[in-house]
């Protein structure tokens, strides 16, 4: 046996002698065979064990509904059905354990963000309750002095006018710089997840976003337009059409006096780089959300890349780039909105900027 992995006999694992449950483990073991042998579990508890199963199937063994599990594929790349001859979704065996296991997850008060972009590993981790993990979740859900039960009760009655005041009453009072920051990120997430897990509709998340964008362009343009330090083009590329990344980082850099130029969203590659060269930009900023498709961020980062100018840097972020999981030459990723005062520090202006 791999010294690195433990066997399993189904529902709990022998080590040194001692059974412990699964769902406790302290001890370092293969994902992989863990989510194998759910897999084979289900077949020998009466399961069905066909290698594909219909979405049908899929939502009764695994308690997800079958709009989350469409918006999970469109927006996080997970779950990866096959079609078949009739264009009907085949969901494979091993996907169907992967997603029991999140389900109990979501179950346990977890983001669906977090747990749909986990590996293997991390999924075992933090069902075995990880107490920094789920510490993490609960900062991350606390971050920020909105309400958010508020907020999300008055978007849910439908009251624009109320919710618009009610932001716009929290950016008058803290400000523009620490909203975009402290308040905003955390409440995009929430909203993002409770899409994501059926309980806020399209038309009401879009309803968020469109507020949002109006708050955040009213406060660009009541700022003087930037003049001073690197030149900054900011987009998406196609395929992202989620654009509150790219106003929050517009907003932040518009703050220090920044030239920040914006395209808007889902702007051809070739045409970036042509906007890069006449405006004679130092830096290219790329948003990308959960939503955009995790095997298309690096091939589309790369040759992005390879059409700027090699003295243009390119900035990448947005939560969609925790997913990025190489360093490329010429490519900065942004954490945290933190980032940027640090990154335009670093970056050189040309004389005649």
């Amino acid at each position: 046996m791999n010294s690195r992995c433990a066997s399993l006999d189904g529902t709990a694992i022998e080590q040194m002698g001692t059974t412990v449950p699964i769902f406790s483990l302290r001890i370092p073991i293969c994902p992989t065979t863990v989510l194998n042998k759910m897999t084979s579990i289900q077949s020998a508890t009466g399961v069905n064990d066909s290698p594909m199963v219909s979405i049908s199937v899929a939502e009764r063994e695994t308690g997800l509904g079958k709009d989350t599990l469409r918006v999970w594929e469109r927006r996080y790349g997970f779950p990866r059905p096959v079609r078949d001859a009739h264009g009907d979704r085949l969901y494979p065996r091993e996907q169907i354990a992967r997603l029991r296991l999140m389900k109990r997850l979501l179950d346990s008060g977890h983001r669906p963000g977090k747990i749909v972009a986990a590996t293997d590993e991390d999924l075992l981790v933090l069902s075995g309750g990880n107490s920094a993990v789920v510490a993490e979740t609960a900062r991350d859900q606390a971050v920020g002095d909105l309400p958010k039960s508020a907020d999300f009760a008055v978007l849910r009655s439908h009251d624009v006018a109320a919710f618009r005041a009610q932001l716009s009453q929290q950016l008058a009072r803290i400000g523009l710089e620490k909203f975009v920051t402290e308040v905003l990120p955390p409440l995009n997430a929430m909203i993002g997840d409770a899409w994501a897990g059926g309980k806020l509709q399209i038309f009401e998340e879009h309803l968020y976003t469109e507020q949002v964008k109006a708050l955040l362009r009213q406060s660009i343009n009541n700022l003087p337009t930037g003049t001073r330090g690197p030149r900054v083009l900011l987009t998406t590329v196609p395929g992202e059409q989620h654009v509150l990344g790219v106003l929050m980082v517009e907003a932040l850099l518009t703050l220090r006096g920044i030239s920040a130029i914006s395209l808007g969203t889902q702007t051809p590659l070739h045409d970036i780089a042509a906007a890069a060269v006449a405006h004679d930009v130092q830096i290219v900023a790329l948003s990308f959300s959960v939503a955009f498709p995790a095997r298309q961020l690096m091939p589309v980062v790369s040759e992005m890349r390879a059409l700027l100018p090699a003295h243009v840097r390119l900035w990448i972020g947005g939560m969609g780039v925790s997913r990025f999981s190489r360093n490329l030459r010429g490519v900065e990723r942004l954490s945290s909105l933190t980032d940027i005062a640090r990154l335009v520090e670093a970056t050189p202006v040309p004389a005649s900027a």
